[in-house]
């Protein structure tokens, strides 16, 4: 695979595209930049040297990067034409770029070979996905047999998470909604694509309340 960087996208839930939506990641770069949650992610995957791996809604990289480090090959795919120039810069800064490939894509329309990652995440980008089925779908196409998947939303609707005041009062200013992310629904999706799955529920990581989906292809 080689980089292959796109500056237009129709892809991915309409409150992300638009002048609107860069502002908001602006503000939030940030907790987008680094975050305790895809460093946990990608300790709870234990992504290997070598693999193949694939951020799925990788933002600014917060979790691609890291999984780099740890010596994988990292796809990471970014449906907001924003968020790709800012990790494709971001890459370039670090001693392991040519372990990163920015792609435009989403959950649902995933540019990558059948059978061609060994394991798979996403963060806090469920309740983005305009259609969950197709996204499942993807996940199964895309990986090898084994392969491990781990979904996490964060639980912003929890009033014990730290963030409950900030993004509650964000949602009604800017008027932002957001389908419900059941685990328990998704769990259900994932067996149906032939997933063992091993966790679905609400759960705490990274000291946060989150919504947890680890499965492996089976």
């Amino acid at each position: 695979m080689s980089e292959h960087v796109e500056h237009s996208s129709v892809h991915g839930h309409h409150h992300d595209r638009g002048w609107r939506a860069v502002v908001r990641y602006v503000r939030l770069s940030r907790r987008m930049w680094t975050s305790p949650i895809n460093r946990a992610v990608i300790g709870l995957l234990d992504v290997r040297a070598s693999e193949w791996v694939l951020d799925v809604g990788a933002g600014m990289g917060a979790g691609a990067v890291v999984a780099a480090k740890a010596g994988a090959h990292v796809i990471a795919v970014e449906p907001t034409p924003f968020l790709r120039r800012v990790l494709a810069a971001r890459r370039l800064a670090q001693r392991s770029r040519n372990r990163i490939e920015v792609l435009d894509g989403a959950a649902e329309h995933l540019p990558l070979p059948d059978a061609s990652v060994d394991a798979a995440w996403a963060v806090n980008t469920m309740h983005h996905w305009s259609d969950l089925d197709a996204a499942v779908a993807e996940l199964e196409r895309v990986l090898r047999r084994g392969g491990r998947v781990l979904l996490v939303d964060e639980d912003f609707d929890d009033p014990a998470h730290v963030d409950h005041d900030r993004v509650d009062a964000r949602r009604h200013k800017q008027h932002l909604a957001f389908p419900e992310i059941d685990p328990a629904v998704v769990g259900e999706k994932l067996a149906a694509h032939g997933f063992d799955v091993q966790k679905a529920a609400k759960t705490e990581l990274a000291g946060r309340p989150a919504k947890v989906l680890l499965a492996r292809k089976t």
